[in-house]
């Protein structure tokens, strides 16, 4: 399939694009590499691969891009609370406004499966399972597009959308700023981490699952198409206290405790229910001790703050 990728060069992007060039599809990825990475250089021996640095809101170049694609995966956006509200005004025009352009000028027969977030859920009932059928409550700039976004995708034919976990795990283009890569950093540099509402629950998918649940999207598409997707662990359903405790068993020198006063900025407290992508065949491979193990050889070697969003 001819496969178009906006922010294809991003922290997912960098490694669903290689994962997809890899299973034989051609691959265009469409990315304005704000953050200078060269993630994507590995790919370029793969004659099937084109990259084209520009912007997914300028439509002139969207409706070329768009014109030679099987497959259109939009991933470019503002990921994260803290990076939206920084600059509220991109963060609207590239979560919303440019997904809800793609899909006015996408034909009805071409597949569009874009991965959104379940902090749409924002803070759930105590001991209760969202859903995919659960009332989406977004409680951040964030959150709000992307659920805007996710409900201009569903309503055209042929797409499907993923609301990702908590990603985590190493990438060409590395966020240190991601809940679980975070933790891991400070427990392999700084051995300790104050943790503010440490009781706040969230649900947690490794980056390779990620790319994984979209190569089998696009295997399974027309079973799936037309709802949208949690993708999570099942067994990962952890507040942010219960998280140090897993990494501690890695790093048994790991300090960490809750502070006494001060708040999180990112409220998101919830746990999930991943049947419905499990119902559909697909079934993680990375758990949260192979990615914590994985991480901990990373950060061995990446000991710099340019890896974050923010």
């Amino acid at each position: 399939m001819r496969i178009l990728i906006t922010g294809g060069a991003g922290y997912i992007g960098s490694v669903l694009t290689p994962a997809l060039l890899s299973l034989g599809h051609e691959v265009t990825v469409l990315d304005n590499f704000m953050f200078g990475q060269s993630s994507l250089t590995d790919c370029c021996h793969f004659s099937t691969f084109q990259v084209v640095r520009g912007d997914c809101r300028n439509e002139l170049l969207m409706e070329k891009l768009v014109a030679g694609a099987d497959v259109i995966i939009p991933l470019a956006a503002l990921v994260g609370a803290p990076l939206c509200d920084r600059d509220r005004i991109a963060a609207n025009s590239t979560n919303y406004e440019a997904i809800e352009m793609l899909c006015r000028i996408a034909s009805k027969e071409q597949r569009i499966l874009i991965a959104v977030t379940n902090s749409g859920y924002g803070v759930g009932e105590k001991g209760k399972y969202c859903t995919e059928d659960t009332p989406l409550r977004p409680i951040s700039l964030y959150g709000t597009t992307k659920v805007k976004a996710e409900e201009s995708v569903l309503r055209r034919e042929n797409s499907i959308s993923f609301r990702l976990a908590t990603v985590f795990g190493v990438s060409p283009r590395m966020r240190i700023d991601l809940l679980v890569n975070d933790f891991v950093y400070r427990a392999v540099n700084d051995r300790a981490v104050v943790v503010f509402e440490g009781h706040f629950k969230r649900n947690y998918i490794h980056v390779r699952d990620v790319a994984r649940v979209f190569a089998h999207g696009l295997e399974h598409f027309e079973a799936m198409k037309g709802k949208a997707y949690n993708v999570g662990l099942d067994d990962a359903n952890l507040s942010k206290l219960e998280l140090c405790s897993v990494i501690q068993r890695h790093l048994p020198r790991f300090v960490f405790l809750e502070a006494p006063i001060g708040e999180d900025p990112d409220k998101r407290d919830y746990i999930v229910s991943n049947a419905r992508i499990a119902a559909a065949g697909f079934k993680p491979e990375w758990d949260l001790h192979r990615g914590i193990d994985e991480l901990i050889r990373g950060f061995t070697i990446l000991r710099n703050s340019v890896y974050s969003n923010v």
